[in-house]
């Protein structure tokens, strides 16, 4: 499975979700590689700030050439995670056109929910040339018991693309591990951030099944 992990804006928390995402598929003892496609290089950034054995390969690949690439980059692997741009670019296109599933997190804010249009856009662009490409919203830093909290999958179904199940609460456990260069699961292996990653992994299996 191929995951690209994109949003045109800045902040969502794509890199939070992408080396969690890498982390829980392997603790399945699969072989997963993580590729930073953003120029900002965050997921590189999280690499080097790990102390001990990696639990995943992270290679940097900010260029608009991903899709031709992703086949000798990512040989061997069973997973491949992208970490997308922050941006609607060329890299942003590319990213789409080497994924299976584009996974598209969004806040609880209205802001979020109106610039979801242009990744939206994208993929529809993208579907023309790949034809059995496959995306999903997935609800990120949400905040419990509030309004917007519950309504922003309501708001989402406006767009011609699924909302998954599974969502991710605000915690401070994600600012954490990221510190550290570890996942969730590392710091707290049965907690709600781990059990909240596991189950959007889950519901992405499923995609490709």
């Amino acid at each position: 499975m191929i995951v690209g992990i994109l949003n045109q804006k800045g902040g969502v928390g794509k890199t939070t979700i992408a080396v969690n995402l890498a982390a829980s598929l392997a603790r399945t003892g699969a072989r997963v590689l993580l590729i930073d496609a953003d120029p900002q290089g965050s997921a590189l950034d999280w690499a080097a700030a790990r102390q001990g054995v990696p639990l995943f390969s992270v290679v940097g690949l900010p260029r608009p050439t991903v899709h031709k690439e992703i086949g000798q980059i990512g040989y061997g692997y069973d997973h491949i995670v992208i970490d997308g741009p922050p941006r609607v670019t060329d890299l942003a296109r590319s990213a789409i056109m080497a994924a299976d599933v584009v996974l598209i997190p969004v806040q609880p804010s209205p802001y979020d929910i109106w610039a979801a249009d242009e990744v939206v856009k994208l993929i529809d662009e993208a579907r023309v040339y790949k034809e059995g490409l496959k995306a999903a919203f997935v609800v990120n830093r949400k905040i419990a018991n509030t309004a917007i909290g519950r309504d922003v999958g309501d708001a989402l179904a406006a767009y011609p693309v699924q909302v998954l199940v599974a969502s991710i609460t605000q915690r401070v456990i994600f600012a954490e591990a990221a510190a550290q260069g570890k996942a969730v699961h590392e710091i707290d292996v049965d907690g709600p951030a781990a059990a909240e990653i596991e189950a959007v992994v889950a519901e992405l299996l499923g995609f490709t099944q």
